[in-house]
């Protein structure tokens, strides 16, 4: 646990699912104002300032975050519950990416496939290893194997968020692998 772990929660909260609980608003593109950010996180009584909140965004392991250029606007650069456009450029994927879950999670997805469930995309990996990972946040982890390179090829969109996940819509039965 790095020391401003439940710091970085409360944002990742704020900049992805509920802006309010920082008094704060984004816009169409997910961007929040830093100042804003900085003085809603301390009203809430959390102690933050720039150097905390560039510490948080550096050394973040998921690589949640991302600062415009002049550090002026911050935004989650994927995993958002709250409609937003965050500007992603559709590209190919690899052949195969990997979703992880819990093993409780099986059956439904077996006869329902992959959905975003509370978020817009599914996410996906491009190693087992990061899927697991990802499983084991929610239980007994399970990895799928995803023949992405066929959904591609059948029109489905992917996208390659900032942090390196693979994102998009559904993944119908027939491309799990």
């Amino acid at each position: 646990m790095g020391k401003f772990d439940k710091l970085s929660k409360f944002i990742s909260l704020v900049l992805r699912h509920n802006p309010a609980a920082a008094g704060i608003s984004l816009d169409e593109h997910g961007w929040a104002d830093v100042d804003e950010l900085l003085a809603g996180i301390n009203h809430t009584g959390r102690k933050i300032n720039m150097d905390i909140l560039e510490e948080i965004v550096a050394s973040d392991q998921k690589q949640r975050y991302c600062l415009n250029q002049d550090k002026t606007q911050i935004r989650a650069n994927q995993g958002h519950s709250i409609a937003v456009d965050v500007e992603l450029k559709e590209q190919e994927p690899p052949k195969i990416l990997y979703h992880g879950t819990a093993a409780r999670f099986l059956k439904a997805i077996k006869s329902e496939g992959l959905k975003p469930m509370n978020r817009l995309y599914v996410h996906l990996s491009k190693d087992a290893e990061t899927a697991l990972k990802v499983g084991r946040r929610h239980g007994s982890p399970v990895v799928l194997m995803v023949d992405s390179g066929a959904m591609y090829g059948d029109g489905c969109q992917f996208y390659l968020s900032e942090n390196g996940v693979w994102l998009t819509k559904k993944v119908e039965t027939n491309y799990l692998l």
